[in-house]
C-alpha cells in the first residue's frame, strides 16, 4: 500500500506574461493557449502526486470568466483534488495579477483528469490523497460526485448504484 499524500504536496504555481503571439483578434489571451497552459500546470501537479509519468485523460470543466489582456500577468495554480485507483482529478485556478493596481482577478478555473502510467503506458496505482483545508475537503468530496456522474454518463455505472449522487439529490449534501 502506498503512503497517502497531502494535496499541498502537489501544488504547482506557474506565472507567465501574455505575449502578442498568444492573443486573439481582441488582443486577449487565446482560449487554446490558456488550455495548454492549464494542462501543463495540472500535469505537473499530477506527476508530483504520483511520482510517475502522467497522461491527460479528460478536461472535465473549464470556465472563461474574465478576459486576460496582452501584457497581462497570468498566474496558474493547480493541485490534486482527489486520487482514485490510477487516475486523479486536478483543479486549476487562473488569476490575472495586476501589480500596478495591486489586484488579483480570478479569471478561469478548470478540472482535469490524469492517469499515471508505467513505461508501457499502462495505468498504475497511485497514492491516496489527504485533503487538509476546508476548500480541499469540498473539492475532494465534489470530485467523487463528478466521477460517479462521469461513470453513469459513459454507461459504466448504473445511476441506482451512485451513493454520492443519491445523497446530493436527496438534499443530504
Amino acid at each position: 500500500m502506498q503512503k497517502s499524500k497531502k494535496a499541498s504536496e502537489s501544488l504547482t504555481v506557474m506565472t507567465n506574461i501574455v505575449l502578442p503571439n498568444e492573443t486573439n483578434s481582441l488582443r486577449n489571451l487565446f482560449g487554446g493557449e490558456l488550455l495548454s497552459k492549464m494542462d501543463r500546470c495540472a500535469s505537473i501537479s499530477a506527476a508530483r502526486h504520483c511520482e510517475r509519468r502522467v497522461v491527460t485523460a479528460s478536461v472535465n470543466h473549464v470556465s472563461f470568466n474574465h478576459p486576460i489582456p496582452e501584457g497581462g500577468i497570468v498566474v496558474l495554480e493547480s493541485k490534486v483534488s482527489r486520487a482514485f485507483s490510477t487516475s486523479m482529478e486536478i483543479y486549476v485556478d487562473v488569476w490575472l495579477d495586476d501589480p500596478i493596481n495591486q489586484k488579483k482577478i480570478h479569471t478561469n478555473e478548470g478540472i482535469y483528469t490524469f492517469v499515471a502510467v508505467d513505461e508501457f503506458n499502462k495505468p498504475v496505482p497511485i497514492p491516496a490523497l489527504e485533503p487538509e483545508t476546508e476548500e480541499e475537503v469540498k473539492r475532494f468530496d465534489a470530485a467523487l460526485r463528478r466521477k460517479e456522474l462521469s461513470l453513469i454518463l459513459s454507461g459504466r455505472m448504473k445511476a441506482t448504484d451512485s451513493v454520492e449522487l443519491k445523497k446530493l439529490f436527496a438534499g443530504e449534501i
